[in-house]
């Protein structure tokens, strides 16, 4: 093994995509299956943003920056797990900046491995009537076409999986697993 390189199993799996694309149901489910710890992004909102949200108003990265500061706490405290286990976070990481700020975090954590994404891809009139269909839910439908218009696609970056959100559920349990045992992530050592 490359002395300057490690390879080692994701701390923390950020199931990403737009609103509609089954983060919260592919993650459970990933996380029962894996048994990880299961995090639900939007319970990390502040309240002024869920309201926003609620009307249809769009966050702007102001009101994102404080949301996405507790994210990366809560993947940090992820690094002090148990060797096995991990934590499954939904999180719409809708631009790279998000990403990449969800990736970063204190030495010690990167060093414990890295966090990875499974990106939900789906495509934006199946978004809008799932969202329609969710009635419980505090996302207004209006704020699809925005979700489509911040999603920066995280195409070619690493330690990032693309998966068909239409597929069934069981399917892509099994596209993840299956990607995250055969493909650990190379990760840079630390000092």
């Amino acid at each position: 093994m490359d002395s300057a390189n490690q390879t080692l199993q994701p701390r923390a799996l950020i199931v990403m995509g737009v609103s509609g694309c089954g983060k919260s149901s592919v993650a459970q489910q990933l996380a029962d299956t894996l048994g990880w710890a299961l995090h639900e992004g939007d319970a990390y909102h502040s309240a002024t943003s869920v309201g926003k949200m609620r009307e249809g108003i769009a966050l702007t990265d102001e009101d994102r920056a404080d949301w996405l500061d507790r994210l990366v706490q809560l993947l940090a405290a992820a690094g002090h797990a148990a060797p096995g286990q991990g934590v499954v976070l939904t999180c719409s990481a809708l631009k790279r900046k998000y990403r990449e700020q969800l990736r970063s975090g204190p030495d010690e954590a990167k060093r414990a491995g890295p966090v990875v994404f499974v990106f939900l891809d789906l495509d934006y009139p199946t978004a809008l009537q799932r969202v329609r269909e969710r009635a419980s839910h505090f996302f207004s439908p209006e704020l699809v076409a925005n979700q489509f218009a911040t999603l920066e696609r995280p195409d070619g970056e690493p330690g990032v999986l693309s998966v068909d959100a239409t597929l069934p559920l069981a399917d892509i349990v099994q596209c993840v697993t299956t990607w995250l045992a055969a493909a650990p992530v190379s990760h840079p050592s630390h000092p």
